[in-house]
């Protein structure tokens, strides 16, 4: 098999587990299309590797990731105003769609802060092993945003429509320890135990009937996700709606000035 060539994420099977790395630490594994590029592909690789039965998928230093790098600017539409329709369409949902209806068992292993779309990845995958250290975070609504990622139907599906509307809503920090008693995760550990604990929940996985995983996905996949395109759609749509107004303009600006927004409705 081709080995790919890659920058921003790291890739490495050993005992029939494939361990996916986000690799931009300096930026806190924030996302770029380059980034979500390079995940798809690598997704495709392992999904092709008899070898490979079980994923993880972690950051690398001291963050899972710190969702979409703003830093590094945004495309334009034909009418000059922020594109974030092309890029969720092209390559940012069919990469939540890809981790989600994945055939091998899918566990994201939270080294640190898990923050916007970078949560959604997380949320997106079967199991979730937490670092007491980490934390959870949407606050797509501080920079004038809607939710998305799929995480409107990922995270409700875990923690209920009361849990999801404090989370977007409030956009407040989850610590690991609330995040497990909210049913967002699955286990939480020390944080030099992270690695070992993932690595002992996914070689069981791996040693197991990998059909069986497969059919046990599919038929949770038709209860909690039926919808999901549809889903991923309306976010894209809508978060284009709310790309092109001066909310998002202020959100953005107010962020890398490191000052409070000040909204106005517009």
């Amino acid at each position: 098999m081709a080995t790919l060539e890659l920058e921003t994420v790291l890739l490495s099977v050993a005992d029939r587990v494939a361990w996916i790395t986000l690799n931009r630490p300096d930026a806190l594994n924030a996302w770029t299309r380059q980034l979500g590029e390079e995940l798809l592909a690598v997704l495709e690789q392992v999904e092709a590797d008899e070898q490979a039965r079980a994923v993880v998928i972690t950051g690398a230093g001291r963050a899972f990731s710190a969702g979409a790098d703003l830093k590094s600017g945004v495309g334009l539409t034909p009418a000059g105003k922020p594109d974030v329709l092309t890029p969720l369409r092209e390559v940012y949902n069919p990469l939540i769609a890809r981790v989600r209806e994945f055939p091998k068992p899918t566990l994201a292993a939270v080294n640190g802060p898990a923050v916007g779309i970078g949560w959604s990845l997380a949320l997106a995958c079967d199991l979730i092993v937490a670092a007491e250290s980490a934390y959870f975070l949407l606050a797509f609504a501080d920079i004038g945003l809607a939710i998305d990622g799929g995480a409107s139907a990922t995270l409700t599906a875990r923690a209920g429509h009361t849990r999801a509307a404090e989370i977007a809503l409030l956009g407040e920090r989850i610590p690991a320890a609330q995040a497990l008693q909210w049913g967002l995760v699955n286990r939480v550990v020390g944080d030099d135990d992270l690695h070992g604990a993932a690595g002992l929940v996914a070689g069981r996985l791996a040693s197991g009937p990998p059909g069986s995983y497969g059919a046990i996905k599919q038929m949770l996949n038709a209860v909690a996700y039926a919808a999901f395109a549809t889903q991923l759609e309306a976010e894209a749509v809508l978060q284009q709606q709310r790309a092109e107004s001066a909310d998002f303009a202020e959100g953005v600006t107010a962020f890398l000035q490191k000052r409070p927004p000040s909204f106005s409705g517009r």
